[in-house]
């Protein structure tokens, strides 16, 4: 993974933790090759956050040609090398959001690279949302339950895992497990609490039509009583938190 760029030159007996810093400060400055040598230095020696970043440059192409096969590879080294990690630690996040990129490849695969592998998927979901609690993750396991994707399908799993990533602000969650309790698939209907989830979300990402319909619906249905106790109920939980970001 390393890569020289005669236009960056640094102590090469600096610390994994300094070339980290060095090479996220170069990444910011939108020096990409320089990022990617102090990065690269920083891995080899062990640096988990430097790795991962590197996993996510080639993933999204950010100054680099985007590059899901390299991705895969820095993203699975991860996996083999940290898995067993803290799962509250300082690298967690890093090792947790690795699992959840490689779900996501073994989920629609990689063109000539990675074959689609979605029972896989749902193994790595499922690990990233137990051991690491990872919302994103609870989410998409959620979903595969609901659609019956990598196994079979459970809509009280599906209610279980949303429920989970919904609680840590997970908007996409949110609405789906607020329509869950609206309409008691899965779970126990209750009209507020579901009203309450869909106006939770609703107004913690603007935009989304699929979001919208879903509150606009709900709230169509629901007794102007029911209507006003959501609202109050989101309102009060919009004060306390703050919404997850969502991959």
């Amino acid at each position: 993974m390393a890569m020289t760029s005669p236009a960056f030159a640094f102590d090469p007996d600096m610390s994994a933790r300094d070339a980290f810093r060095t090479g996220y400060l170069a990444y910011k400055q939108g020096q990409t090759a320089a990022a990617i040598e102090a990065l690269s230095y920083a891995a080899d020696k062990g640096h988990t956050a430097a790795l991962w970043k590197l996993g996510r440059i080639y993933a999204t192409g950010d100054g680099v040609k985007e590059d899901d096969a390299h991705a895969f590879q820095i993203f699975s080294k991860i996996a083999n090398e940290y898995a067993d990690g803290n799962p509250r630690g300082s690298d967690a996040r890093f090792v947790s959001d690795a699992f959840v990129a490689l779900a996501g490849y073994f989920r629609d695969g990689i063109v000539g690279k990675v074959v689609a592998d979605e029972g896989r998927a749902r193994r790595f979901y499922t690990y990233a949302a137990a051991y690491f609690a990872d919302p994103e993750a609870q989410y998409q396991l959620g979903m595969m339950y609901l659609d019956g994707r990598g196994g079979e399908r459970s809509d009280r799993q599906a209610a279980r895992w949303l429920k989970l990533a919904a609680d840590k602000g997970h908007v996409l969650a949110q609405a789906e497990f607020g329509r869950l309790l609206f309409e008691g698939v899965g779970i126990r209907r209750n009209a507020v609490k579901g009203l309450m989830w869909l106006s939770i979300a609703r107004n913690s990402i603007h935009g989304d039509d699929e979001i919208q319909t879903l509150h606009e619906q709900a709230f169509a249905a629901a007794s102007e009583n029911d209507r006003r106790t959501a609202m109050a109920l989101a309102e009060d939980w919009l004060s306390k938190s703050e919404p997850a970001p969502t991959k």
